[in-house]
Formats: structure tokens, C-alpha cells, sequence
């Protein structure tokens, strides 16, 4: 099997776009869909949905694409064993985060990991932090970083680097959100929180869809006896900041998020007890993954 139709391949599944995916490759539009076509009559299977508007995945063209992920990785660092004699690694390793952490994490990684690895290349995808695990599981990503969640999967690995709290947040600027416990109208912030549970259940809450903050969240609420009022259910906790600080209700998300974001001056934390269980951040590997000397290079910081 050529090497190169692997690529393709893989530009193709991750780019869903026959254009994009030509330009990525370097090739002709006419090469790479000859070249798919190709590697589907070799493998048996078809490996996309297409048609003049939309490219998919199918079911055997996931599997395949984990199988390309490995066999290219492969290649290239038998090549780089092969070829240099100066022991120096060259290759690509990719990792997933979420903005945020690649501003406040990243960064720093990335300086300290330059100088030693200059020929290692970081392939960056950044989203919902809350599928970064997943990813890594799914052999879509090398490393994450991520929130560890309280019953991680097997076979992963988990490096801390920080721990960040969980902090219930507003709009400075809201005046037609009664906040229990917080500052303004609604007063004493020294009250116990059943105090103000029927408070609590008139005010609009932006959360995430799902993950550890929501799970964190809904059996905060759960031991207060109170059915939040969910105004919006969003991807991201940068969406829930910005969110926030139109006044539209409020959210909950990681401190190091709210830090880090350019609407920070916009936004106050609300006093709460008992106090949401922080998040504790670090890298994510598949322990099988560390036999790769490129990524054992990124974990060794």
C-alpha cells in the first residue's frame, strides 16, 4: 500500500472537503479522488459518503482512519530511525486542548519543548475540552491536555500541571438577575446556601452540555433540592463566559477559563457554599502510546 494514498486519506477524513483536502495534499482534485478510489477498491470497503455537497465517514472509513493514523505514524519514524544518524527525533505528534489551555498552558510546554525536540512538530486541534479524553481514546490525538475525571478510562495516563476552581459566574452589569448569596440585590452572602434554595431555582443557568463541570453542577443543585433553570446548554466554557457577560444568566465554569478570557473584566464570581470540587489539569496519554519516542519526548516534561 503507497504511503501517500494513506495521507490522502487521512486529509480527506479530516477535512470532510475534496477541495480542502487537494490543497492540504498538494495534489489535483482529479488525483485525490482517483487516489480514494484506489484505496477503497484495495481495502474492499467504502470509506466515504459523497456526494456533490457533502463528505462523510462511514463506518469502515472510521476504522480505517484509526489504522492510518498508526501505520503513517509508523512510517515516519522508522524513516527517522533509518535515515539520521544524529540521533535528533523528527516527526509529528498531534494534541488536543481547548483554547483556553493553549494560551495559559500550552505555551509554556511548547518553550520549555522547542529548544531540546526542534524537529518534532506539534499538530494542534483545539475544542470542547470535555472531548479531549475521548479523543485520545479513540486514537484521534496523541496527548491532551484535560480535565481528569473521576473514573478515567482505562489505559490512560494522567500528568498533573494545575489545578483550577470551579467557580459560579455573572455579568458585573446584570440588573434583572436575583443572585442568592451573591453581591446587589439579592444582599448577605454569609447566608446558608438553603436559605436561598428557591432563589437558586428561579435563576437562568448557562451550562455545559455535559462532561465533569455539568456532572459537578447537577449534584451541586441535587444536594440543595433545587431543579436548575437552564436558559442554554453550550459546547465550551469560553461560550459560557461570553454568554455571561451579556447578562443572558449564570454559568459555571473552571476559574483558569474566566482568567484567561478577554471578557474577564466583564464577569464577577458569585460566593457559594459548599464550594464546587476544582479541576485538576494535566496532560493525557494512552499508556500504549508512550512507546512512541516523539511523544515520550512531550510527556518527559
Amino acid at each position: 500500500m503507497n504511503i501517500r494514498s494513506l495521507e490522502n486519506f487521512l486529509a480527506l477524513a479530516e477535512l470532510l472537503h475534496f477541495g480542502r483536502a487537494s490543497a492540504a495534499s498538494n495534489i489535483s482534485l482529479s488525483a485525490l479522488s482517483r487516489n480514494i478510489r484506489q484505496l477503497e477498491e484495495e481495502v474492499g470497503a467504502k470509506l466515504f459518503d459523497r456526494d456533490n455537497r457533502v463528505v462523510t465517514l462511514t463506518r469502515a472509513g472510521a476504522k480505517f482512519q484509526h489504522y492510518a493514523k498508526n501505520a503513517t505514524r509508523q512510517w515516519r519514524l522508522i524513516c527517522n530511525e533509518l535515515n539520521d544518524s544524529t540521533g535528533e527525533l523528527h516527526g509529528e505528534i498531534s494534541l488536543y486542548c481547548s483554547v483556553t489551555a493553549s494560551h495559559s498552558i500550552l505555551f509554556d510546554l511548547l518553550n520549555r519543548f522547542r529548544p531540546d525536540f526542534p524537529g518534532i512538530e506539534i499538530k494542534l486541534h483545539t475544542g470542547d475540552p470535555e472531548l479531549a479524553i475521548s479523543r485520545v481514546v479513540a486514537g484521534q490525538e496523541e496527548i491532551a491536555i484535560a480535565a481528569l475525571p473521576d473514573s478515567p478510562p482505562r489505559g490512560i495516563l494522567f500528568k498533573p500541571i494545575t489545578e483550577s476552581p470551579l467557580v459560579f459566574i455573572a455579568s458585573k452589569h446584570i440588573d434583572n438577575i436575583a443572585i442568592p448569596g451573591g453581591a446587589g440585590k439579592s444582599g448577605n452572602v454569609r447566608g446558608r446556601m438553603n436559605k436561598w434554595s428557591k432563589q437558586w431555582a428561579e435563576v437562568p443557568m448557562i451550562l455545559s452540555e455535559g462532561g465533569l463541570a455539568r456532572t459537578r453542577v447537577n449534584e451541586w443543585f441535587r444536594n440543595l433540592g433545587v431543579n436548575p433553570r437552564i436558559y442554554a446548554q453550550v459546547a465550551g466554557n469560553e461560550a459560557i463566559v461570553s454568554m455571561v457577560s451579556l447578562g443572558l444568566g449564570v454559568g459555571v465554569v473552571p476559574k483558569i477559563v474566566l482568567d484567561n478570557s478577554p471578557l474577564a473584566d466583564r464577569i464577577k464570581t458569585i460566593p457559594v457554599k459548599p464550594l464546587l470540587a476544582p479541576y485538576n489539569v494535566g496532560l493525557v496519554v494512552l499508556k500504549k502510546n508512550l512507546d512512541n519516542p516523539l511523544v515520550n519526548a512531550f510527556w518527559s516534561l
